[in-house]
């Protein structure tokens, strides 16, 4: 018996999403930030939808990171987030736009500045 192969999901992912392609909220990116709002969830979740809940039980998740965990493609998480978010159990942060993020010119002289103070 040869089994399945490793990496493979055994459900389709269009199935984990219950057939819907699109996400109910567009605005939902690969860095969105995921938070789970520790609501009960209701009877009758899909299976996949009840895994990412229980995956932000831990703390946060980007979408990407989500669906990696998850192992299904960051479409159908954004479609299995956009369904959660409409439930009220999941929020959703949009990412840091590139105007705020860190300075790399700024980081690389304080680690020299780190480095000029550990080796006099």
């Amino acid at each position: 018996m040869t089994g399945r192969r490793a990496g493979r999901p055994l459900v389709p992912a269009y199935l984990s999403t219950g057939g819907v392609a699109r996400p109910s909220r567009p605005h939902l990116e690969r860095l969105s930030l995921l938070m789970g709002t520790r609501t009960a969830a209701p009877a009758g979740l899909p299976a996949a939808q009840l895994a990412l809940l229980d995956a932000l039980d831990d703390g946060s998740l980007t979408v990407v990171e989500a669906a990696a965990l998850l192992r299904l493609p960051v479409s159908a998480v954004r479609v299995l987030a956009a369904e959660l978010i409409d439930r009220d159990l999941v929020l959703a942060r949009a990412p840091i736009p590139p105007a705020a993020r860190f300075d790399p010119d700024l980081l690389k002289r304080v680690a020299d500045g780190l480095r000029a103070l550990k080796h006099p």
